[in-house]
């Protein structure tokens, strides 16, 4: 009984190891920073065919979050490299092209910025400002939830 027992506690504790490598979502489709745009135009960023197709699905990135304005928000910004400031842009013609604004259900406490984790949420494409915080983005995933890697 007790080798049971040991056996189910060891089990036990390996769970939260193999909750946290599985996707937020069954079926989200992987997308890469590399994949969001196909080139530059005069005009902008210009979106890949993948973004295009991908647009109103459920979508899982890996990347790291930039430093967020405060400890608990419902948004951050997804990048592509650790960075050591949050990427703020003034227009589409300035839009980094290796960063995704993420938006969460709910506000949350965030991991540091070296730490790389996987967001799965709703893909959004296409110039948006937050009414909220005036934030410019041109890519976003909403109703997300993120997990260290």
């Amino acid at each position: 009984m007790t080798l049971v027992r040991r056996r189910f506690l060891e089990a036990l504790a390996l769970m939260p190891a193999v909750l946290l490598a599985a996707p937020a979502r069954a079926g989200a489709l992987p997308l890469s920073f590399d994949e969001l745009y196909s080139g530059v135009s005069p005009l902008g960023l210009i979106f890949s065919d993948k973004l295009k197709e991908a647009r109103g699905k459920s979508v899982v990135m890996q990347g790291f979050m930039a430093p967020p304005l405060k400890a608990e928000a419902k948004f951050f910004v997804l990048t592509q490299q650790p960075m050591a400031l949050c990427p703020f842009c003034s227009s589409d013609a300035d839009w980094p092209d290796n960063i995704v604004v993420v938006y969460l259900n709910y506000p949350q406490t965030f991991v540091q910025s070296n730490a790389p984790i996987r967001v799965t949420g709703l893909l959004e494409v296409g110039s948006w400002r937050d009414p909220e915080t005036g934030f410019l983005s041109l890519v976003r995933l909403v109703g997300a939830s993120f997990r260290t890697v």
